[in-house]
């Protein structure tokens, strides 16, 4: 079992669909925002639900470098770990990766209708 935790948005279909794909594939735990506890919660950036977060023991990685991170934990993902090493020695990567994220962060409504799970927030509870 890993001791990396990915958090994000339980709210959100395709952010859910998201999740359930790495957590099928990786041992990282995965919570919600809505089962966050105190200790996970106090590791977490004051904005933390502009985006997701990969928690691990000695650090956070928020929004594109925590999905990056998540899918290097997967067993597919295991060989890219020395090209994503390689590549965060460049300003212009992070860039372009934190702005490819934001960009499918902010179209989450759109990806939803190619990719989503209805949201465990939602399951027990429907509208």
């Amino acid at each position: 079992m890993s001791d990396a935790t990915l958090v994000y948005d339980d709210d959100c279909g395709f952010c859910t669909w998201w999740a359930d794909f790495i957590g099928e594939r990786s041992d990282l735990e995965i919570v919600g925002f809505s089962e966050l506890d105190a200790d996970l919660l106090a590791r977490l950036p004051d904005d933390y639900e502009s985006c997701s977060h990969l928690v691990t023991e000695d650090t956070v990685y928020s929004c594109g470098e925590s999905i990056e991170t998540a899918l290097t934990h997967m067993e597919l993902g295991k060989p890219a770990r020395p090209l994503v090493s390689f590549l965060r020695q460049f300003e212009d990567y992070e860039r372009v990766r934190e702005r490819a994220y934001r960009q499918v962060a902010d179209n989450r409504s759109k990806w939803g209708k190619v990719m989503s799970k209805r949201p465990p927030a939602r399951r027990n509870n429907p509208d």
